[in-house]
Order: structure tokens, then sequence, then C-alpha cells
């Protein structure tokens, strides 16, 4: 969004640098400053093109998560919010043109075509073919303020050498029948593309807003999520040294598996004789 609103600045400045040539020392100059001052002031270029370091460093810091590039990203952002709030109302200012003043600009004609002033002659030819329009009021504001007998080539809607003196005297229709007083006046009072960068200033102030909310609450998390302690595995106490008795019948019932293991057969007799059965079958060996 700030490489955007650069664009549009830049796009807007080629424009608004012929605009205040040709309305030099005249009220429709300060008016046009002060309507575009806020898109071409040093310190917004600045803050935007600071405002995209800003941003890689947030987008770093939160592939990583890292806690001191989250930190650094969100206090950059409130001090450019901060700077960008105080040169929107600084330099906020309604200019006050009226249509009157338009007709000053007839004075700038007089040097059309001079050596001296070829920088004038430029100037005019460039807003005229990019504006579509010719002389102040209207075309034939060149034959009252100047001596030329035509208008100049940059008025024709097909340009070519020498097509405004063609017109001139066969067809009127093929130079531009608008002047450029009131297409400077549009441009004072507001264009496309200065409503375009005002709202890429109001969403880049919006965008900021939610940003710096969204990494408050990751900076949150991050940290009280390095800062509580994993949960400890239970640990169970060790097994107490077995009485005699104990350690007696274990070794009694080891001994019983050893003898089943050679003899499964006998094992399997045994467990299933009862203690009857048991007491008559040592009788009879006592006997035998």
């Amino acid at each position: 969004m700030s490489a955007c609103v650069l664009g549009v600045a830049v796009w807007i400045r080629d424009s608004l640098n012929t605009v205040l040539t040709l309305t030099a020392h005249t009220r429709l100059e300060e008016a046009a400053v002060l309507t575009y001052s806020p898109a071409v002031h040093p310190v917004i270029v600045a803050v935007c093109c600071f405002l995209i370091i800003v941003a890689m460093v947030g987008y770093c810091g939160t592939l990583r998560c890292d806690l001191l590039l989250l930190s650094w990203y969100f206090g950059s952002l409130l001090v450019i919010f901060c700077v960008e709030l105080a040169s929107a109302v600084w330099t906020y200012e309604e200019p006050s043109v009226q249509r009157s003043d338009m007709i000053s600009l007839k004075s700038r004609m007089p040097n059309y075509g001079l050596q001296r002033y070829q920088w004038l002659t430029h100037t005019w030819n460039s807003f005229q073919t990019e504006f579509k329009c010719c002389g102040v009021i209207y075309f034939t504001d060149w034959l009252e303020m100047t001596e030329m007998e035509w208008p100049p080539d940059s008025c024709c809607s097909n340009q070519y050498p020498g097509c405004a003196r063609h017109a001139h005297y066969h067809d009127l229709s093929d130079l531009h029948q608008e002047g450029c007083g009131p297409k400077i006046y549009t441009f004072i009072r507001g264009t496309k593309q200065l409503q375009m960068l005002r709202f890429l200033g109001v969403s880049i102030g919006v965008a900021q807003i939610i940003a710096m909310a969204l990494t408050l609450t990751l900076l949150w998390a991050l940290y009280y999520g390095r800062k509580s302690p994993e949960p400890d595995m239970p640990t169970l106490p060790p097994p107490d040294d077995p009485d005699p008795d104990t350690a007696a019948h274990a070794a009694s019932a080891d001994a019983l598996k050893s003898g089943c293991s050679r003899s499964n057969k006998g094992c399997t007799n045994m467990a299933a004789t009862t203690p009857k059965q048991q007491f008559e079958m040592e009788r009879l060996h006592a006997a035998a």
C-alpha cells in the first residue's frame, strides 16, 4: 500500500509541476499548493519509504516468532501512525479559489514563444496536450494576448506541424474548444488521482491500527507461551526393600516356575490336584 501511495504521488507530481508553472505568483498557485501539499509533502514520502522497510521487518518477525523484531515493528508502526496523523491535521486546509482567478492566467500568455521563456512555452504545450484544452477561456485568447495569428499546434486534437494554421483557416473544430482555465480550476478542486491518494492514505491508517492490534496479541501469546513452564511428569517412589518372608516366598515362586518350565505336564497335574488327593498320594508314597 505504501508503494501504491508513492506511485500515485509521483503520478500527481508531474501534473502538479505543470500547473504550478502556469499559475506562478497567482492565487491559483497558492490554492494548488494547499490542495496537493499533503500528497507530495517530503514527510509523507519519507514515511511511506520507511513503512516499506518496517513491513518487511514485521513479516520476518512474524515468521520467526521473534519477540524483539515484533516489538520493534509495533513501536515503529505506532510512531509512523502518529506522524501521519499529525501531518494530515497540520496540512489540511480548504483552498479558497474562484473562477474569476482564472483570468490571471492570461498574464502568462504574452511570453509564449520567446527565446528566454522556452520553459514556459514547453509548459503550455504540455498542459494543453495532456488536458486537451486551448487558451484560458477559449482558444481566441491566444489571438488577443499575443501577436500570433493562430493558436499553437498543441491546441489541435490531431497534432502535426502546421495543424493549428490549417484548422484556423479551414475547420475550427480541429482545435480544442474548452479553455485551460476550467481545467486548472477542476485540478485544484481535486482530481481522481487525489481522491485515490486520500483513499489509500485512510486505508493505510486503518491497516496500521489492525496490524498493531494483531502484533500486540501475538506478542502477548509468545511472551506468556515462553514464560509458562512445561508440566512435570509424575515420578514413582523407589520400591522399599522386601522383608525376608516376602523374599523367601518370591524365591519359592521362582523355583516353582523354573520347575514348571522343565516339565509342563507335571505342573499341570499338580495344579489340577486337590489338597485331599495330594494327602493320599503322599500317604501312598510313605507306605511304599
